[in-house]
């Protein structure tokens, strides 16, 4: 059996630091007027729909109450409620204990800011 050259084996390159999926659940979101309950880093939990994102904030719009910049570097998670007209349909269906888990989606630090805590 021929001797192995581990040095020429071939490496792995790292992960990609940025994959793309963060903007395009963001943009979701902001079509469909998701309502998201946006948790920031002092704790204050704020609710409305992402209407407009770049790299570094959100806009979110509130009914009845000013909108928020809000910048990407304090939120914490971003949760789905419901989306705009499937409020009444979601009332009428029958809950279970795990149904808001798996019915509701989070954007959490790691997706929001490359994975480092700021």
């Amino acid at each position: 059996m021929p001797p192995l050259n581990l040095s020429r084996r071939r490496q792995k390159s790292p992960p990609p630091g940025e994959t793309g999926q963060e903007a395009l659940y963001l943009r979701f979101l902001s079509d469909k007027q998701v309502r998201v309950a946006v948790k920031l880093r002092d704790g204050e939990v704020v609710s409305g729909w992402i209407e407009y994102f770049d790299d570094r904030m959100i806009r979110l719009t509130r009914e009845g109450k000013p909108n928020l910049f809000i910048y990407k570097n304090q939120i914490r998670t971003i949760t789905e409620q419901a989306r705009r007209g499937d409020e009444g349909r979601r009332r009428g269906a029958r809950k279970t204990s795990d149904a808001g888990a798996r019915e509701s989606g989070s954007l959490g630090t790691d997706e929001l800011s490359g994975g480092e805590p700021r």
